[in-house]
């Protein structure tokens, strides 16, 4: 049993933390621990289709965002790794400089000391020089970051195949084997890209 705890802070791009648990749901042998900052809450209404009611039965267990004497928040709980989606550049900052006033950015600490995985899909643009510099200084740490560039070798057709994508990338580094998105496979994939292109001309 694999124990993955997700985060959703109040960055926009709820979605991703959303379809994320909805995969591993999908996934035997995954235990989900969901923790929601109270601007996530209010994102996931502004931006989805989904209700907050829909979100939390995704998961296995739910932790509320300002209770730091939750399971998660202590080292002695055996998390195989975290994942926020998005994470905000609050709960980054909050993240590298070892605030943990909240339950999100306290679990992602125990990560890093802990020396587990912590995947961070931050969401911004354009980055100033303090976002890269927390980056940086949590890369350094250990953590994954992993914003939500999108791959066009694909040709998804949708927002949800460019979400999906993500999804599976985020779950390759987490060690948890999937098929939600489409792999490069090298010249054979260039081929057939250039024949979609030669017929989209036409």
């Amino acid at each position: 049993m694999k124990r993955i705890v997700v985060g959703i802070s109040g960055a926009t791009g709820s979605i991703y933390g959303i379809k994320l648990l909805e995969s591993l749901k999908s996934i035997k042998g995954v235990e989900t621990h969901l923790i929601l900052s109270s601007w996530a809450n209010k994102n996931i209404e502004l931006e989805t289709s989904y209700s907050i009611e829909e979100v939390t039965k995704m998961a296995d267990w739910i932790h509320d965002f300002h209770n730091l004497g939750a399971p998660v928040a202590s080292g002695s709980f055996l998390a195989d790794g975290m994942v926020i989606a998005p994470c905000s550049m609050k709960t980054l900052s909050s993240v590298a400089h070892g605030y943990a006033d909240n339950l999100i950015s306290r679990a992602a600490d125990v990560m890093l000391k802990e020396r587990r995985r912590l995947v961070m899909v931050v969401r911004e643009t354009p980055l100033n020089a303090i976002h890269l510099e927390n980056m940086l200084k949590l890369s350094h740490a250990g953590a994954i970051i992993a914003p939500p560039m999108p791959a066009f070798y694909n040709l998804p057709q949708s927002i949800d195949d460019i979400v999906k994508h993500q999804v599976g990338r985020v779950l390759d580094m987490l060690g948890i084997k999937n098929n939600i998105t489409k792999r490069w496979s090298g010249e054979t994939e260039l081929n057939k890209m250039e024949e979609k292109l030669r017929a989209f001309g036409k």
